[in-house]
């Protein structure tokens, strides 16, 4: 028997829906924003931990829809097979955290683990990977068995096509769009960025960003990024 709550339910959906998108952000539109990287480059490591994670405690994030795309410098060769320029280890982080996003795709929920994994490989501890579990509190089981099925490999491989399919193409990682513009060597001015161009009440942390545009138009990163030719073995 149905329950009896249900036609009660779907009748206030839509008010619950409307009254939801009466907040600003709703009004507005979250800002997009697409980080293309690779788990053991060391910069892509320390933007994750050191930036990136900024925005979940600025309030930056709640106009920010981030999306994380694990593959960065990788080759796919004709056969379907997958080179990644920090090895194999690297090959399998990436999958292991594709599978992570795709079965939390709320980045609130499946960035501490991205950030958990990406602080021990900035420590070179990258193989403790499964302690970030424990960490997080995020369950193991349907991660390994995302890996173990292949379906983290085929996540790979449909984040290497959009990678590969960047216009302009990425020329190293991490590579950074926001509202579909790649900021380059800029890549670590993002919050300046997205306040720029965020149509709505903005949070406090975005107070003078503004003004870091104007003042650093092009940052210093030219050796604080993994460059797409070099493969390390």
């Amino acid at each position: 028997m149905a329950s009896p709550r249900l036609p009660l339910l779907l009748r206030l959906a839509p008010l619950v829906l409307l009254c939801l998108c009466l907040s600003p952000v709703c009004a507005a539109g979250r800002v997009p924003v697409s980080v293309y990287y690779e788990t053991l480059c060391p910069f892509c490591s320390a933007f994750v931990v050191n930036d990136l994670a900024r925005i979940f405690h600025d309030g930056v994030s709640s106009i920010a829809d981030l999306r994380l795309v694990p593959f960065g410098n990788g080759r796919v060769s004709a056969d379907g097979s997958i080179t990644c320029q920090h090895g194999e280890g690297e090959c399998q982080l990436n999958a292991i955290e594709a599978c992570v996003i795709r079965l939390w795709p709320n980045a609130e929920q499946h960035f501490p683990f991205v950030q958990c994994v990406e602080h021990l490989a900035l420590t070179r501890k990258w193989d403790a990977w499964q302690s970030c579990f424990q960490e997080t509190g995020l369950a193991s089981q349907p991660v390994i068995d995302c890996y173990n099925s292949g379906y983290g490999r085929q996540l790979e491989l449909q984040n290497a096509a959009e990678t590969n399919a960047l216009q302009p193409p990425h020329q190293f990682v991490p590579w950074v769009v926001v509202n579909g513009k790649p900021l380059g060597e800029d890549y670590m001015n993002f919050e300046a960025y997205i306040c720029s161009v965020y149509d709505g009440k903005l949070p406090e942390a975005c107070k003078g960003k503004h003004l870091a545009i104007a003042q650093h138009t092009r940052a210093s990163g030219g050796d604080k990024v993994c460059p797409v030719s070099k493969i390390i073995s």
